[in-house]
């Protein structure tokens, strides 16, 4: 009756739901003051690439495309995103296809230190850049590839393979082996196994690798530096020489759009995550 209702709501109940509520509130504020502390002060370069002035100051002066405008008409900064886009673009084709391999070849044949190896493959994700740089530069420069976009790819594609390998294997532990196994059974040889059973099963996977291989060497910077020459720089470097010589409002509108492009990438990202799940979710059925 009404009695026994106004116990229940001012009795142990209310309480638990009363601190259930804080709990929930108090996290979400918790994490939108950790995500603004870490978010604003990336969020303040969007405006400035805005500016009308000549410098970067807060307020602004007014609003103008003008630093866009300089970015996409400057042969150095157009060279510098050229260079970028083929040094990114061959390390996510060749970076996506040994990690993608060596992601099956770790998960479906246990090998004799498979954990040990796993570890050297991944190694390059801990080891500091600088180190890895200055490695790099002593061993290239006897073959003459410092100075050179190949030098720079080859030393990216080492750097970019563990994340492909990690995202596919991830993918892959959801993955029935019983399909190859069934395909096989049928006379499809293991390429065509691979190509119409294995891989659009892991699609999600692989594509994830990829993106997450490109974004590795088109932010990447410390090896650009060892290793590229004045007609060689990438985007990255070219950002950091102008923040060491001219503090120029360019950088500003550079930084915003490679601002967008990590939006879009991490998005997508997100998506095939999601598709990832439900497709589990249709085989576990």
């Amino acid at each position: 009756g009404p009695a026994q209702a106004d116990l229940i709501m001012t009795g142990p109940n209310a309480y638990t739901n009363w601190a259930e509520r804080t709990r929930h509130y108090g996290l979400w504020a918790i994490t939108l003051l950790v995500l603004g502390f870490l978010i604003l002060p990336i969020l303040i370069i969007v405006p400035l690439s805005f500016s009308s002035g000549s410098f970067l100051t807060f307020p602004l002066p007014g609003l103008s495309l003008r630093w866009y405008q300089e970015f996409f008409s400057s042969p150095v900064w157009q060279l510098s995103l050229r260079n970028s886009l083929i040094v990114a673009s061959a390390t996510t084709v060749v970076a996506t296809a040994l990690g993608t391999l060596a992601a099956l070849g770790l998960t479906r044949a246990p090998l004799p230190g498979q954990t040990l190896l796993m570890g050297l493959i991944v190694s390059p994700m801990v080891v500091p850049l600088v180190i890895v740089a200055v490695g790099a530069y002593f061993a290239y420069a006897p073959f003459g590839l410092t100075g050179s976009l190949l030098g720079l790819t080859l030393v990216h594609i080492a750097l970019a393979v563990p994340f492909v390998v990690i995202t596919v294997s991830a993918t892959l532990q959801g993955f029935d082996p019983n399909h190859a196994r069934a395909a096989a059974s049928l006379g499809a040889s293991p390429a065509v196994v691979f190509v119409r059973i294995i891989l659009p099963l892991i699609l999600p996977g692989v594509v994830s690798g990829a993106l997450f291989a490109f974004v590795t060497s088109f932010d990447e910077v410390v090896v650009a530096l060892f290793l590229t020459g004045p007609a060689e720089r990438t985007l990255p470097r070219q950002m950091f020489n102008g923040m060491r010589e001219n503090i120029s409002p360019v950088i500003a509108a550079v930084a915003s759009l490679l601002i967008l492009l990590s939006i879009v990438l991490l998005t997508t990202i997100e998506l095939l995550r999601r598709r990832n799940e439900r497709l589990r979710g249709i085989r576990a059925a």
